[in-house]
């Protein structure tokens, strides 16, 4: 685990792409620049939110198709899919055939439930189906079985010039093993480790039995790898939001520790009636975030991570956050970064 003795093997980085509705281009332009600055700044992975019906990535699978195009090495996520949107047999199409453009460095993140805001959006999604849609974990159970080449009809064979498959295609061979679950519950966790996914744990989690953001943490990366196959070597991925200020500006340093201090009443008690529980962003210098997080009880857990960019900021405050994470940050948590 990420102690001082044991390094942290894998940085990450997760943004969300925003971009300005009357110019969407140059949004889009400054994500799959985001990502070129993260490979050549050493990074092992980096991810994209999905969002629909708003001014962020709507398509993550298609930026990640782009990004794959304008990058060799650095590893592709999406954090998260949310599988009630999608069609599990066409999104493993996609899924698939991106990992195949990229090389094998795809690490598809899902999740489940209904759509958000589901009763505005379902006449639109799902008009004739909507009452009778599946949208538990069977959904993503679908998926994982074509990701990973279980039939998908009792047809193959010829049919006059045309060569038909009973599984999907192209078929991604180790894609299945790249799968993850966004995961912020005790049941999400366990489901997650007996379907043999890797664990995505966020700065949301759900309240259950402690009101300790990072006790509850620790519980579900535990309860993952109790019922993982994988046992202790399962992997989790924990995803932050940390924004070191060595080289900030005056001026970003202002806007950073605002941004925190604004969300952090959120932080203090669990939130509605799911009783979500959110982390405090932790703002300093690298040496303080370090030290924070050596401090954390589900860091210690983990020896990878996908620290999350603030949804708001500009071009070049990513651009400084993230060359501080690979140079200051990285390397004071025992990360090298990759040639």
């Amino acid at each position: 685990m990420p102690l001082p003795s044991h390094p942290l093997r894998k940085l990450g980085f997760l943004t969300i792409g925003l971009f300005d509705e009357a110019d969407p281009r140059r949004g889009h332009e400054s994500t799959l620049e985001i990502i070129e600055l993260g490979e050549r700044l050493g990074f092992d992975s980096a991810w994209v939110r999905h969002r629909h019906l708003q001014y962020g990535i709507s398509s993550p699978v298609a930026v990640l198709a782009a990004a794959s195009q304008r990058t060799s090495r650095i590893e592709l996520g999406t954090a998260v899919i949310p599988v009630g949107w999608e069609n599990p047999l066409r999104l493993a199409e996609d899924l698939a055939t991106v990992d195949i453009l990229s090389g094998g460095r795809l690490n598809p993140g899902v999740s489940v439930g209904p759509p958000m805001h589901y009763s505005q959006v379902e006449q639109a999604l799902y008009p004739d189906t909507g009452d009778i849609e599946d949208f538990s974990y069977a959904r993503v159970e679908r998926l994982l079985d074509f990701v990973r080449g279980k039939p998908a009809t009792d047809f193959s064979g010829v049919e006059g010039f045309e060569v038909f498959s009973d599984r999907v295609q192209p078929h991604a061979a180790g894609l299945g093993r790249r799968m993850w679950y966004g995961g912020g519950s005790l049941r999400s966790a366990q489901w997650a480790g007996e379907h043999g996914m890797n664990l995505l744990t966020s700065s949301v989690v759900k309240a259950e039995e402690s009101e300790d953001f990072a006790e509850i943490q620790r519980s579900h990366i535990r309860t993952f790898r109790a019922h993982h196959p994988d046992g202790d070597r399962a992997r989790v991925s924990q995803g932050l939001v940390v924004i070191p200020t060595d080289s900030a500006s005056p001026e970003q340093r202002e806007k950073y520790e605002e941004y925190a201090l604004k969300r952090t009443p959120r932080t203090a008690t669990p939130q509605g009636p799911a009783r979500m529980m959110f982390a405090p962003d932790l703002v300093g210098t690298s040496e303080e975030i370090a030290e924070r997080l050596y401090a954390h009880a589900a860091f210690r857990e983990v020896d990878e991570v996908a620290f999350a960019l603030p949804f708001t900021f500009g071009h070049e405050d990513y651009v400084q956050i993230l060359t501080d994470i690979a140079t200051r940050l990285g390397p004071a948590l025992g990360w090298q970064p990759t040639a």
